[in-house]
């Protein structure tokens, strides 16, 4: 890629400057995307840094020649991204109550309303996972360390098979994913994720784009985050120090009307006040390996609606921001920020008391899920009143599979069967 770069200068600085345009405008507007994102990766080699720099220069104008404007928006914007860069150390994630903790400490909530969810455990190894479509590359399930994810190979897009097109995301929206990091011991050099959040139906207007890229070597994450205000890029980044190796890791994105916040593992690394509403989305993998992208869990929710208005409707509340590893009845860490608002809302309402109940898709043996879904709520049940809530306020119902909302034929019905239902008494 570095020497496809080198000699794209080389041919800028001989032409004419007008030929020189030319030749960058006909790129397209992807491929010149793609090109600055990799030219801003970070390197070791000062010869290399050099080249990124000046190939970032020559993708961010557009031209030879930088006019006085564009030198005085280029700088306001190495300013804005000096103060948006930080250093940070991530949570230790070999560690469950160093995890926990974060986790308890977040202010993300998952949406209420699940749109989209793929854990792929039903998807068969090999082949392609049945809820995404296919924009270029290769991708298959496959399992690493034993768990069954979704394989990107070099330089592939997929985005979620929706059924109403593209424009699926609400004015309030939260995506989740599971992503791999890899251990030194594995040969993957350059490789990184990206979300790309576009507006318009099938369009490349993008929104804003989350980045992110395991460096193995350095036991680090490289996280950036770019969006759009009218005609100005911005940018803001964070290298993430103590990454944990050979493991999954739990990517967050929340948006609310304009605010996007962006989560590693619970932590919140970026809060931008002023981003334009995106319609879609999609998933890319960028770099040299063949097996080096694996994700899983990938969860899209309409935003969340303040769980006492739920209650006063209905009488009740319907959660999905509560859940479990598969097949068994350990809460995992990212559903703290749910589990707190609900310790709020008992706190703040002394008189409320609740039968929690557990719900299952119909997927396996009804029995099974029956005494899956006891074990559950029992669970959630336990939580609350470690955290100071009164046993005598909250009692606990397993439901099973007895009664779905939604059509278990669907993937999409069966993700919103799959839930915790907090019944007022």
């Amino acid at each position: 890629m570095k020497k496809i770069l080198i000699i794209a200068i080389a041919m800028l600085m001989v032409a004419p400057a007008a030929q020189g345009q030319s030749w960058l405008k006909n790129l397209g507007k992807k491929a010149v995307e793609r090109a600055k994102d990799r030219s801003k990766q970070k390197v070791e080699d000062k010869v290399n840094e050099k080249v990124d720099k000046t190939v970032d220069k020559v993708f961010k104008t557009g031209e030879d020649i930088v006019t006085g404007n564009d030198k005085d928006r280029d700088q306001q914007t190495e300013q804005t991204n000096q103060q948006n860069k930080q250093a940070t150390t991530a949570v230790n994630t070999n560690d469950p109550k160093a995890v926990e903790m974060a986790y308890a400490k977040s202010d993300f909530v998952a949406g209420d309303v699940v749109i989209f969810e793929d854990n792929v455990t039903q998807e068969q190894l090999g082949e392609f996972p049945s809820m995404w479509d296919l924009r270029e590359g290769v991708a298959d399930v496959v399992t690493i360390n034993g768990e069954k994810c979704i394989n990107l190979q070099k330089s592939t897009e997929i985005s979620p098979l929706m059924k109403d097109g593209y424009a699926y995301l609400t004015d309030e929206f939260t995506v989740e994913l599971d992503f791999f990091s890899y251990g030194e011991e594995r040969d993957v050099l350059n490789d990184d994720y990206s979300l790309y959040f576009y507006q318009g139906e099938g369009t490349n207007t993008m929104a804003f784009r989350i980045t992110f890229d395991p460096s193995p070597y350095q036991k680090t994450l490289d996280l950036t985050w770019d969006w759009n205000v009218g005609d100005d890029s911005r940018r803001g980044n964070t290298e993430i120090s103590n990454l944990g190796q050979e493991a999954f890791h739990r990517l967050a994105i929340s948006f609310n009307k304009r605010a996007l916040k962006v989560y590693i593992d619970g932590v919140r690394y970026a809060n931008v006040p002023n981003v334009t509403k995106p319609d879609w989305f999609l998933i890319d993998h960028w770099g040299n390996s063949e097996n080096a992208a694996f994700i899983k869990n990938v969860r899209i929710a309409k935003g969340a609606v303040p769980l006492y208005d739920r209650m006063m409707t209905d009488g009740k509340f319907i959660t999905y921001g509560i859940t479990f590893d598969v097949g068994k009845s350990t809460i995992k860490p990212e559903s703290m920020g749910e589990i707190n608002r609900i310790v709020k809302l008992m706190q703040d309402n002394p008189d409320l008391k609740f039968s929690v109940e557990g719900h299952t898709d119909s997927t396996g043996n009804e029995a099974t899920n029956q005494t899956l879904s006891d074990a559950r709520s029992k669970a959630v049940v336990d939580k609350l009143v470690e955290m100071g809530i009164a046993a005598t306020r909250l009692t606990s119902s397993g439901k099973g599979q007895s009664n779905p909302i939604d059509d278990n034929g669907t993937d999409e019905g069966r993700a919103k069967n799959r839930r915790v239902e907090f019944v007022k008494m």
